[in-house]
């Protein structure tokens, strides 16, 4: 297929498309709270992906299932900017809280809380995790409206829209496609088809699907992992590897809990955790310290 040079393929002023310009592939981790966005800064990533899956667990406890609301979502995102100011911050918005007029709304709000990107999905409210069982998706030109309305709302901010198809499940692959390049004629900047089963539907997704593609890895998901490089020469632009965080951080608490319900102590399994000034310098405690000296005492001037 040979790869594409995303410097001639990109077309925009927003800040995603300047980063995936840079990258060739940008990889994107999924975070779901303020600490993981501050760490995913700290160790180097210039973008993250705050997942919805992620987020309906870290916060509510509960599974990808629609139970989220878009206040929700923008009250995480706020705090996301906050932690880590560095990272370009895109979100996943399922399906933008209801028709044009809701999405314009979440939109702006989206904007206002610092994040630079949207996914919104074409899915029947309430929504599932792209890789679940039972999915079903609402007539295309219901979800161009939907897109064409948050382009609108974006107006000339420095904000990335991908439109996502979830149609590989219930209708088929090809029609998938269709629904991507309608969107992308709607005004959205990428597309992205949601778990194509295998390499040839990920090839065929390169084929058919125009301008800038997106590509999502979860492990134990439908779609095979690869890397960046691989991406890269296939010819997709963008990857978000949604979940890691999430798996990584529940199996550490998963080892952690069982430890202390089976000794009682971690006094022997220090192996499993940072120490308690690593946690310090990873959140910039002496930054704070510092802050605090500085407004210690007040000497008004003459």
């Amino acid at each position: 297929m040979g790869s594409l040079d995303a410097s001639n393929a990109v077309e925009g002023r927003t800040t995603v498309h300047r980063l995936i310009a840079e990258e060739g592939a940008l990889l994107m981790p999924g975070i779901q709270d303020a600490f993981s966005a501050a760490i995913c800064a700290k160790t180097g990533h210039k973008a993250c992906f705050v997942s919805g899956f992620g987020v309906s667990a870290a916060l509510l406890g509960l599974p990808d299932f629609g139970l989220l609301t878009t206040a929700e979502v923008v009250d995480v995102v706020r705090r996301i900017t906050a932690a880590a100011p560095s990272l370009c911050v895109v979100v996943d918005g399922d399906t933008g809280g209801g028709g044009p007029l809701n999405v314009q709304r979440f939109i702006k709000d989206l904007i206002a809380a610092g994040a630079k990107g949207v996914f919104l999905e074409d899915q029947v409210w309430p929504k599932k995790c792209g890789h679940m069982r039972g999915k079903m998706v609402v007539p295309a030109e219901e979800h161009a409206l939907k897109i064409a309305a948050a382009r609108d709302a974006i107006g000339d901010s420095d904000f990335f829209l991908v439109a996502r198809s979830d149609a590989r499940a219930p209708h088929g692959l090809q029609e998938a496609i269709r629904r991507a390049n309608l969107y992308r004629e709607s005004g959205a900047d990428a597309t992205f088809v949601e778990a194509p089963a295998n390499l040839e539907e990920l090839k065929e997704v390169v084929r058919d699907v125009k301008g800038l593609r997106i590509a999502n890895m979860i492990e134990g998901g439908k779609t095979p992992l690869h890397t960046p490089a691989e991406f890269k020469e296939m010819g997709f632009h963008l990857i978000a590897h949604s979940l890691s965080t999430l798996y990584a951080t529940t199996k550490a608490l998963m080892g952690i809990l069982r430890t202390l319900k089976e000794k009682g102590t971690t006094r022997d399994d220090f192996d499993q955790m940072v120490t308690f000034n690593e946690f310090n310098d990873m959140i910039s405690l002496e930054s704070w310290y510092e802050l605090e000296t500085k407004f210690k005492s007040f000497t008004p001037k003459a």
